[in-house]
């Protein structure tokens, strides 16, 4: 049997919830996710080799990313740009993906097409949106930027209002509920 694969997680109360953050051996953040969807992350971080399994010890502040995420949420919208992310699993299409999400600058959101596009598979659409919703770190890898090529706000595994909020905090402009309809 192998050894456990021992990872630091940290909490952080947010004006939208309480976020776990997930800190691996070399200090890059593996995993961040709401708390009321914390089973789900759990499942993302299950080391698909054999025998393998994450130990989750609580640690105050690891590698200083709960600072970055605390500043982040406290109006510095740039403290989490130099976050350091290790993706725990994903195949190479959502790794892509993923990787592509970090390349939209905070203020400014993109549509599931353009992530296909600058992928190289403008006809991946869907699967960018399926890739998307699979992202293992909410918030430092912008998930919440990308909305429907019509303006609206997608779903967001936090809820789509957390999303209005995150983007209304990055002073995006976001379509208010009650010009819009639901999303």
């Amino acid at each position: 049997m192998t050894e456990p694969h021992i990872l630091r997680i940290d909490h952080i109360e947010t004006p939208i919830g309480r976020l776990a953050l997930v800190v691996d051996h070399a200090g890059c953040l593996c995993a961040a996710g709401w708390t009321d969807g914390h089973s789900r992350m759990q499942r993302m971080l299950r080391c698909d080799s054999a025998g393998g399994a994450e130990s989750l010890i609580p640690t105050s502040d690891p590698a200083g990313i709960t600072t970055a995420v605390h500043a982040y949420f406290a109006g510095d919208l740039r403290a989490i740009e130099g976050v350091p992310v290790a993706f725990a699993g994903g195949t190479e299409f959502q790794l892509r993906v993923w990787r592509a999400l970090r390349d939209i600058p905070c203020g400014e959101t993109c549509s599931y097409g353009q992530i296909a596009r600058q992928i190289g598979n403008p006809a991946a659409v869907r699967a960018v949106g399926l890739a998307n919703g699979a992202n293992p770190i909410g918030i430092v890898v912008p998930c919440h930027r990308v909305i429907g090529a019509d303006g609206s706000l997608t779903g967001y595994g936090g809820g789509v209002e957390r999303k209005r909020w995150l983007l209304a905090h990055e002073r995006v402009t976001v379509p208010s509920a009650e010009r819009r309809g639901p999303p």
